[in-house]
């Protein structure tokens, strides 16, 4: 009876022994892929990038700036600071110094966009953002306004935005639709193109065209293929004058209808829907 309750208790130190030596191995195996995040600001880029590599970090510039205070092609910021704790293949993102600002901002407004472009980039500039707004005191893709400023000092970026002037709506074309009711398909849609207008999807229809009709009684038009029909309208003899037919049918491909409406107001581009006789 003693030597069962040895073994029980030998088993249980042997469970015991085991679950602090995985314990123990968990916590190697994690925090042996941890490390300290290096001090770098105020290195050059390849000083850094030594010290980085070293501890299985990976180095990335995110950005340039200038700096009055650190010397060109040192680090300036980094991300994380020193100090944080990482896992080995993190991305350290640093910025680096360009050095005094040395490159005097152009003044660009009132060139055309191109040649605004050319001058900037002429100069070792990036042409960061380029904006676009009616304004109606410039030719359409004229500089209006920049940023920076021409000959601004203390700039944080080399790169310039730039605004540029689009057509005021006042100053858009516009016409008066034309009406291409009753034209065939082919020949409303030239005239359409013509005019600078889309043609949408077309839709297909199987009614008919109402056509006017004159004062008095009208008398409907016989069945197509009906030959009943057809004898009785021959029996009660021509129609009387004056009297036209209620419905007539238009040619496969005729324009029905469009939208806008003939007289309606458009601009070039704009998308016209035509119903076409099936």
């Amino acid at each position: 009876m003693i030597n069962f309750f040895r073994l029980i208790l030998a088993g249980l130190a042997l469970a015991m022994a085991g679950l602090v030596s995985a314990v123990t191995t968990m916590h190697f195996a994690i925090h042996g892929a941890e490390v300290k995040v290096p001090e770098v600001q105020g290195l050059t880029m390849a000083e850094a990038q030594r010290k980085i590599a070293n501890l299985g970090l990976n180095l990335v510039v995110d950005n340039k700036y200038y700096s009055a205070d650190v010397p060109a092609g040192r680090v300036l910021a980094q991300s994380p600071s020193a100090g944080a704790v990482v896992r080995r293949e993190w991305r350290m993102r640093v910025t680096e110094s360009l050095g005094p600002q040395r490159v005097a901002i152009p003044k660009v407004v009132g060139q055309q966009e191109r040649v605004a472009a050319i001058e900037v980039r002429r100069l070792g500039l990036d042409l960061e953002e380029t904006a676009q707004m009616p304004w109606t005191g410039f030719a359409p893709g004229t500089v209006i306004a920049q940023n920076p400023q021409q000959g601004a000092a203390g700039v944080e970026r080399p790169s310039v935005s730039l605004l540029i002037s689009g057509p005021s709506p006042l100053q858009r074309p516009s016409y008066v639709m034309p009406s291409v009711t009753g034209m065939p398909l082919a020949t409303a849609t030239s005239l359409l193109a013509h005019a600078g207008l889309k043609v949408g999807p077309v839709q297909t229809s199987y009614d008919t065209q109402p056509a006017p009709a004159s004062s008095g009684p009208a008398q409907p038009a016989a069945p197509a293929g009906n030959p009943a029909a057809t004898a009785a309208a021959n029996a009660a003899g021509p129609e009387p004058a004056g009297i036209a037919p209620v419905d007539t049918v238009d040619p496969i491909g005729t324009v029905l209808s469009q939208s806008p409406l003939s007289g309606h107001r458009v601009e070039p581009g704009m998308t016209v829907t035509l119903r076409v006789a099936q």
